[in-house]
């Protein structure tokens, strides 16, 4: 039950680093939705190795192909089947570590659990199961357009370099210009010189993933434990090297006082009911209020370094574990896509269950 996702927009994803394919059926899409192969791709795209030489040399084109569910372009109601093949496996990489647990891997937990593991790229455990989300939030994406929903993630820190902008005063667009992500080309560049001799040096480096969403329609989310920034919080913490998820002021909150922090509520001139401020992060009690949402969402180092570090085996008798493969000094470029995909998972399955959407012949 691990790989399911979603009361109503539900997916459910399969496949490993280094088996045939990696895959997503999607049950609970409406019938009648524009789908755009096209855009699902470019999703793909911007998710996939090799785009930079800061990042994973694999080379996969992760070409994806639809297998169920749609009829003339059209979404039909029933399970969506979508699938991308492995091409560029390279198991001999990995045959070194085969009964070898890599420090900060699943490589131990997998085996305490299961009795056994695939230690080829790290089997389910390895972010390639991510090319599954993407998919499936491209098509979430899609409906939310519809909506008038936009969510745009974009990279504001690697590791002590962080971005001070507000997001308000930021062009979003400028992120997908450079190969980091970052939406300030200055600092941009700043942090591929730097994640790049990390990458020379063996070691690897940590950052956080930003998103903005606006247009999201007020009402999302349910009380109690079913709470929009719980799923979202839940959504982000199930991505690969991801440790820890704020919303809105999130931990810098803490220094204000309630007379600082609290979001007035004002009557607009059309009658609708906006706040002053936006410290709540566009969600209060759980439920989006209308206001835009934001969030950021902190990364590790990637654990696999091309450097030495003492281990155990599975006897448990002391060895060295030596890095090799392909593998990225720095996540989060590659992840900003995997952030938005999530993200939009989440709002559309609570989207429908609020209501049937009847979208326009």
């Amino acid at each position: 039950m691990g790989s399911i996702y979603g009361k109503i927009f539900q997916i459910s994803t399969f496949g490993e680093s280094h088996g045939a394919a990696v895959g997503v059926v999607i049950q609970g899409c409406p019938a009648g939705i524009n789908f755009d192969l096209d855009f699902i791709q470019s999703e793909l795209d911007r998710r996939k190795p090799g785009q930079s030489r800061i990042t994973t040399q694999r080379k996969e084109a992760d070409s994806v192909e639809v297998l169920s569910g749609v009829f003339e372009g059209k979404t039909t109601g029933t399970p969506i089947a979508m699938l991308v093949w492995n091409g560029d496996q390279r198991s001999k990489d990995y045959s070194h570590i085969s009964d070898q647990f890599r420090p900060s891997h699943a490589d131990y937990t997998y085996f305490a659990k299961y009795g056994l593991r695939d230690y080829r790229g790290g089997g389910r455990s390895s972010a390639r199961e991510t090319v599954a989300r993407v998919a499936a939030g491209a098509l979430a994406k899609l409906v939310l357009h519809q909506l008038g929903v936009r969510i745009t993630a974009y990279v504001s820190q690697v590791g002590t370099l962080k971005l001070e902008t507000p997001v308000e005063q930021l062009d979003l667009r400028v992120a997908e210009t450079n190969a980091v992500r970052c939406p300030d080309t200055q600092l941009a560049e700043k942090m591929f010189t730097y994640i790049d001799q990390i990458r020379k040096e063996g070691d690897s480096v940590g950052g956080v993933v930003s998103a903005y969403i606006t247009g999201c329609p007020i009402g999302l989310g349910e009380p109690v434990f079913d709470k929009l920034h719980a799923e979202l919080g839940k959504a982000m913490l199930s991505i690969n090297a991801v440790k820890g998820f704020e919303y809105g002021s999130g931990f810098d909150g803490v220094a204000l006082r309630g007379s600082q922090h609290n979001d007035i509520i004002e009557k607009q001139a059309d009658g609708s009911l906006r706040t002053l401020t936006n410290h709540s992060g566009g969600i209060q009690g759980g439920i989006s209020n209308g206001e835009p949402i934001y969030f950021r969402v902190g990364f590790k180092p990637v654990a696999t370094i091309m450097q030495d570090q003492d281990s155990v085996n599975e006897k448990g008798e002391k060895i060295t574990v030596s890095g090799k493969g392909r593998h990225d000094p720095c996540v989060v470029p590659r992840a900003v896509p995997i952030v938005e995909a999530m993200a939009a998972i989440i709002l559309l399955d609570f989207y429908l269950r609020n209501r049937v959407i009847q979208m326009p012949a």
